[in-house]
């Protein structure tokens, strides 16, 4: 599997963005959201008003860093009205400063990849999960795209999870899980793995259960499928009692592997 062409998310990225505000439009905003219950539909709405608000200024001033006033310089606006406003504005900025930026110019990431093409891939994944948190929220669900939900399993798989600083090391084992894509035929192999090293920024030793994306193995320990939608969600913890993903194999590897993904993602 390779990550899509940056067009392509640009494109998801405004349609799951208009999805999101479609759903919510009218949607009562007290009513709780079922994957965050913390979070009612105006505190999900301006989630990711914020968030959109924020990479827009990241991609606008690349290659300058973030400060935390860039962080913290909006405030949230009192009205269900005026959030509605609030994420059209910046929702139209991220996209029109992603649309003037090439994939490749530098620019500020938490991850690895410092380009602006990080914030093409993770923004059409941020906005396609928590479409799927609004209508869960509002009602009924529709179907996730297949090829942006496949390539978000391996986003959440080798970023997400499996991602690794530049000062640390993951160190896979032979104990391997196979998630297969009923839908799009896609295949993964997921190892077990450790993560270790030492931030320099603050001094904190690491040395903790974690997964690595590895080769195709033959026969591996266990496996995981479901259609790339119910795996995405899945892996997002969405979509409980409702997303059809069987683990079938060796319990202790699974039971593993649960455990690592029971984590929130960070």
């Amino acid at each position: 599997m390779e990550p899509l062409p940056f067009p392509t998310y640009l494109d998801h990225l405004r349609r799951e963005s208009a999805r999101f505000r479609e759903v919510l439009t009218d949607c009562d905003p007290r009513a709780r959201v079922p994957a965050c219950p913390d979070w009612d539909a105006a505190d999900l709405l301006w989630h990711l008003t914020t968030v959109q608000a924020f990479w827009a200024e990241v991609v606008t001033t690349r290659p300058a860093p973030v400060t935390e006033d860039d962080v913290d310089r909006l405030s949230r606006p009192e009205s269900y009205g005026e959030l509605l406003t609030a994420f059209d504005e910046h929702s139209a900025a991220l996209l029109a400063a992603l649309a003037s930026a090439g994939p490749g110019e530098q620019a500020w990431h938490w991850s690895s990849d410092q380009t602006v093409g990080a914030s093409y891939r993770r923004q059409a994944h941020e906005a396609l999960i928590h479409r799927l948190d609004a209508e869960e929220t509002a009602g009924p669900v529709t179907d996730l795209d297949p090829t942006l939900a496949a390539d978000g399993v391996l986003e959440a798989l080798t970023v997400m999870y499996g991602g690794c600083p530049p000062w640390g090391t993951i160190t896979p084992s032979d104990r391997v899980v196979g998630l297969r894509l009923t839908d799009t035929g896609d295949v993964l192999h997921v190892a077990l793995a450790r993560f270790t090293g030492t931030d320099p920024d603050d001094g904190k030793a690491y040395d903790e259960p974690d997964v690595a994306v590895v080769p195709h193995v033959d026969a591996p320990l266990a496996t995981i499928s479901g259609t790339a939608g119910d795996l995405d969600a899945w892996l997002w913890h969405r979509g409980v009692g409702r997303v059809d993903v069987r683990l079938e194999g060796d319990e202790s590897v699974l039971s593993e592997l649960r455990a690592i993904l029971s984590h929130p993602i960070n």
